[in-house]
């Protein structure tokens, strides 16, 4: 049995919308889906870094040049129609929080 509290289920809205816009906030909403697991597998392959970390001997979570090294990537995969500093300032709390569970791993927050 999981832990985990269960994800509220949210009802259809009540007025009536027209075919095309239902459709399009289906296929949102299942992409929301996935974007919530694929968030969830990075934030695990964080956790994993972390302990690659610790078990390296490296007693800080930051690592600011892999830190550039990520946002570069992103700019550079980024071919809109997303600003690119929208882009990078998601990208930014993405890490942030990353590093947040790394964090709370070791036991420092």
């Amino acid at each position: 049995m999981s832990d985990r509290p269960k994800a509220p289920t949210v009802k259809p809205r009540p007025e009536l919308e027209p075919p095309e816009l239902a459709r399009l906030r289906r296929r949102i909403d299942a992409l929301d889906r996935r974007i919530v697991g694929l968030l969830n597998e990075r934030a695990e392959l964080g956790r994993a870094v972390g302990r690659a970390k610790q078990a390296a001997g490296r007693r800080s979570v930051r690592d600011l040049e892999r830190e550039r090294e990520v946002l570069l990537r992103v700019a550079l995969a980024n071919l809109g129609p997303l600003a690119q500093a929208d882009l990078l300032a998601i990208y930014r709390r993405l890490i942030a929080a990353t590093r947040a569970v790394e964090d709370r791993d070791r036991g420092d927050a």
